[in-house]
């Protein structure tokens, strides 16, 4: 069943759980995150970000995440993850989206109010929901590049008048997070704090990106099979269920699907040298990145719910 954020994320606060936003950018990926979302009824959010669309094609991953989605009773959301341009999201909901995310937090803030207006004019005229952003997140993912020394956590003030002044119908703000597999040097850390302050202050729906378990476990089952991510560190559970406990209804996840992918993959190739079907291949990294998803509806809380 296609919804947007509307219809899911403000139960989700008001219950006091998160619904995941998990990326795809092909057929396997999409059936899976669908396959644990329905076995678990929990309501799911399929993200999809700018390059996915350029390596699958916009026209085919919507319609196969469109069509994959109407055949369940469980609300799914089709979401644009970090659109840049005002095109790009209208493009998005001409081939059926949902839900996009103008990102223009790396605009000045007025520049940002701007531009997230335009893109929420279009939108609600169209049932679509909008995601905007205050504040940046560090690390590398897709076509999101921030520096370290950029990364500023979000202003609970400046949060509150964007938030004002846009309308949004869901807020990413930066609390601590990064993109990617490297998330932290030392200990990790959350600023509960900053995410208090601006729960208390709106009553938009919170988001979280860059949030990524990267859990040990599967890297020890890639770096067994050949690879090389021995450094890699995510956000624990605890951090996360914190978060969800102070106002974040809608959790990101990327990194740990795609250590899924491949970690499937790795061990299938190693442990079946004669296999050359790659719908053997592929349904085997299929079966783990379920678990994943899985293992995060579990732990955001929103298993049934749907």
């Amino acid at each position: 069943m296609l919804v947007n954020l509307n219809k899911i994320l403000p139960r989700a606060y008001k219950m006091g759980y998160a619904v995941g936003a998990f990326n795809t950018s092909n057929l396997e990926t999409t059936q899976a995150i669908i396959g644990a979302a329905e076995k678990l009824n929990s309501p799911v959010i399929i993200a999809v970000s700018e390059k996915a669309i350029q390596y699958a094609g916009i026209e085919a991953l919507s319609q196969i995440i469109i069509t994959l989605a109407q055949k369940i009773s469980i609300p799914v959301a089709v979401h644009l993850d970090h659109g840049k341009t005002y095109e790009l999201c209208r493009q998005c909901i001409k081939n059926g989206f949902t839900s996009v995310m103008i990102d223009a937090s790396h605009l000045p803030f007025k520049e940002n109010v701007r531009l997230t207006r335009q893109v929420i004019i279009y939108a609600h005229k169209h049932n679509v929901s909008v995601e905007a952003e205050i504040g940046r997140l560090a690390g590398i993912e897709d076509n999101i590049e921030v520096k370290t020394g950029d990364a500023l956590y979000t202003d609970p003030d400046e949060a509150r008048k964007f938030a004002m002044a846009t309308g949004c119908d869901a807020l990413a703000i930066a609390i601590g997070t990064s993109h990617g597999a490297y998330k932290f040097k030392g200990k990790p850390k959350l600023r509960i704090d900053i995410l208090k302050q601006i729960a208390g202050q709106i009553k938009n729906p919170l988001v979280l990106h860059g949030a990524s378990g990267v859990k040990a476990i599967w890297i020890s089952r890639i770096n067994r099979c050949g690879g090389d991510l021995e450094q890699a560190k995510g956000v624990p559970d605890d951090l996360i269920i914190q978060a969800v406990r102070n106002g974040i209804s809608k959790i990101n996840t990327d990194t740990d699907l795609r250590i899924a992918f491949t970690a499937g993959l790795r061990e299938f190739l190693h442990e079946n040298p004669t296999v050359f079907d790659p719908r053997k291949i592929s349904g085997h990294a299929r079966e783990m990145i379920q678990q994943v998803v899985a293992d995060r509806i579990k732990i955001f809380g929103s298993a049934d719910q749907g």
